[in-house]
């Protein structure tokens, strides 16, 4: 008559008797402890998702959200036929285009968010208008400058300077002494001698 033969109970070991990776296993031995640990916790209802830490946003650009309302940059034909349908034409003293010659008016780079505004201009206003100036040289430098792209000139005439000073909220004279008046938007139209300066945020 055989005897049942009894076998010791099996046990699996746990994560803490996991042998710790050192100089005595191999990369291969490493790989295989490190898939061991994930299938364990996971075993556990660890999402694998938290496993992966989440990136740390750095060198954040403070003018960001600022340049995503401003649009995209727009070449100098396509501005150009933007505010041509809109029935607003585009002037200059040499009668050119050309960026880097300041008698010039060229839209090459300007935002789109600044095309918008101008022909919103003249579809609230019901003015008239024109482009004298937009991001060629010459204008004066800084962050949201013409060049840059942000601000667009336009000729004073009656109808647009009544709608300028009446709709919009006066907030002082600039450095140069030119008034200015802010939109509701934000924007802020500066009266200069023989044209609205205006910057588009």
């Amino acid at each position: 008559m055989r005897l049942p033969v009894s076998h010791p109970p099996v046990s699996h070991p746990t994560v803490s008797q996991l042998p710790v990776a050192g100089p005595h296993l191999s990369y291969r031995h490493g790989a295989a402890l490190a898939l061991i640990g994930l299938l364990v916790l996971s075993s556990c209802g660890v999402p694998n998702a938290a496993l992966t830490p989440e990136p740390v946003a750095t060198d954040l650009n403070p003018d960001a959200a600022l340049n995503a309302l401003s649009g995209t940059k727009l070449s100098d034909a396509a501005a150009r036929s933007r505010v041509t349908a809109a029935g607003i034409p585009v002037v200059s003293s040499g009668n050119c285009s050309t960026r880097s010659v300041s008698t010039c008016t060229s839209l090459e780079q300007i935002y789109s968010g600044t095309i918008d505004g101008i022909i919103t201009l003249k579809q609230a206003s019901g003015c008239a208008l024109n482009i004298t100036g937009g991001t060629e040289v010459g204008h004066a430098s800084g962050t949201y400058s013409h060049y840059n792209g942000y601000k667009i000139d336009t000729s004073l005439s009656t109808c647009i300077n009544a709608y300028v000073t009446s709709r919009f909220t006066y907030i002082g004279l600039r450095g140069d002494g030119a008034p200015q008046y802010k939109s509701a938007a934000g924007n802020i139209y500066a009266k200069e001698s023989n044209h609205w300066d205006i910057l588009y945020y």
